[in-house]
């Protein structure tokens, strides 16, 4: 399984962009697939996701600003943010998590989001 994302860029306060990451290869089972961040320093969180049996979770910090959104035909991934805040600056990743028997997690390269004040 390979994850391609992209979409991050730089943007002033107050905008938006739209990530997307698309899936390709064996996808079967899957129980999370979902988006992270991470800063230099601090360690990788969830941003938001789409799980077999848990919900949609998102942060606190991105709730009502940011929505996950799929499209199976097209194996993709999206994050759409709005209201973006220099603190939503980091590197975003995506992660696909499948379980068959064991578990498998992958994840994309990351896309570099730079929120300007």
């Amino acid at each position: 399984v390979q994850l391609q994302a992209s979409g991050g860029g730089l943007v002033q306060t107050g905008g938006s962009l739209r990530l997307s990451c698309a899936a390709s290869g064996s996808i079967f089972g899957i129980r999370e697939w979902g988006w992270y961040r991470q800063v230099p320093g601090n360690p990788r969180e969830l941003v938001a996701a789409i799980t077999s049996g848990s919900g949609t979770p998102y942060a606190d910090s991105v709730k009502d600003r940011f929505t996950i959104s799929r499209d199976n035909s097209k194996n993709t991934l999206y994050l759409q943010m709005n209201s973006l805040k220099p603190e939503d600056t980091a590197v975003y990743y995506c992660h696909l998590g499948m379980a068959a028997g064991i578990t498998y997690d992958f994840w994309g390269q990351g896309t570099l989001v730079t929120v300007s004040s």
